[in-house]
């Protein structure tokens, strides 16, 4: 298929080919909203932590006798069931949220999430993208001349004045291919990619 390549004004320039196998696969809703769901379910940590009744500061003694008083029958005030007792099944630090996706699901996802972005005219391939200096207002008005507001920009190596300049916009993110994550492409309005950038991408997923 033929992408639209664009100059660094933000017009049409000419077209790229690019393989049917990325950026032509039918939508999968499920499989995307699997991938984003465990993306963002493996970037938690643990860190949770909760006391059951035996690490809770109680004292053992019986808050009253077992009869005679007209109350429901109480051992210690540690009982899960009082105001600052245990609980009964607590977080711990050492829980695992992690979710596992197949390798070949992933790509597929992948695949998937690019083609629909291209479907929506929310992806567009550029020549290359060079900042004279490490400068946030140059990026910023390269960026407006080109009518981005909210962009992934996918860029085939590390440029140090790009990482610095886009670092400080609030909406741009700079990643190499093998960085752009599912929740960024989905996330982001519009997705920048260069045309090195996108042989990397068709070497990784095709």
């Amino acid at each position: 298929m033929e992408l639209k390549l664009l100059n660094e004004q933000g017009q049409s320039a000419a077209n790229v080919s690019a393989a049917d196998t990325v950026f032509a696969r039918e939508y999968n809703e499920a499989l995307i909203h699997q991938l984003v769901v465990a993306y963002q379910a493996n970037a938690r940590s643990g860190n949770r932590k909760q006391k059951d009744r035996e690490e809770v500061s109680h004292t053992t003694k019986k808050p009253w006798r077992q009869k005679g008083t007209g109350r429901a029958r109480a051992g210690m005030s540690s009982s899960p069931l009082w105001r600052g007792g245990g609980r009964i099944f607590p977080n711990s630090p050492e829980e695992n949220f992690s979710h596992k996706v197949n390798r070949k699901m992933y790509r597929a996802g992948i695949c998937s999430i690019f083609s629909q972005l291209v479907r929506e005219d929310r992806l567009s391939v550029i020549e290359n993208l060079n900042l004279e200096a490490p400068k946030t207002k140059l990026l910023a008005q390269k960026l407006q001349g080109m009518g981005l507001d909210s962009v992934l920009i996918i860029v085939d190596g590390f440029d140090e004045n790009l990482a610095l300049a886009s670092r400080n916009l609030p909406n741009v993110l700079v990643v190499e291919p093998r960085h752009a994550d599912p929740l960024s492409l989905v996330f982001y309005k519009k997705v920048l990619v260069t045309k090195a950038a996108l042989a990397k991408i068709e070497e990784m997923l095709a």
